[in-house]
């Protein structure tokens, strides 16, 4: 892994969490809102805090999908997984929700599962003859028979 990468995976981790954090103070600001009446989903993008929140989940996913182009998704998705703790902080301190012990508990072990995952590839070696051409061309699910 190269110091570029591991950018990219801190970009995930740190976007994700700062965008759901600003999405939630703002959705608690707007209040409960409901698909059946449309307006109150737009009167809610337009409050600052969800705008802004929004714009950070954007950045998650402009790092997300050039690091599901060199990685597998198992080696991505557990790897930004230490942003459970930073946005367990950012509930507590910014957001003052209370965090159980168990909430921690889980964090923690969700966490320590990052160490097994970081001890395999980051991607899977494909068999000779596939490439990501031919994988790319293909409908999802189907099979080219022997």
């Amino acid at each position: 892994m190269t110091f570029r990468k591991y950018l990219v995976l801190a970009g995930i981790t740190l976007f994700a969490a700062a965008g759901d954090s600003l999405l939630s103070y703002g959705m608690k600001q707007v209040g409960s809102i409901s698909l059946a009446h449309w307006t109150s989903v737009i009167f809610a993008v337009l409050n600052p805090s969800v705008a802004v929140g929004i714009l950070l989940l954007l950045g998650f996913f402009v790092c997300y999908a050039p690091a599901l182009s060199w990685a597998d998704l198992t080696y991505v998705l557990p790897a930004s997984s230490l942003g459970y703790v930073l946005l367990a902080l950012i509930a507590k301190f910014f957001l003052h929700e209370h965090v159980t012990a168990t909430r921690w508990l889980g964090i923690a072990l969700i966490s320590s599962g990052v160490g097994f995952v970081t001890q395999g590839p980051a991607l899977t070696r494909r068999q000779r003859g596939s490439s990501s051409e031919g994988r790319a061309s293909k409908p999802f699910g189907t099979r080219t028979l022997p």
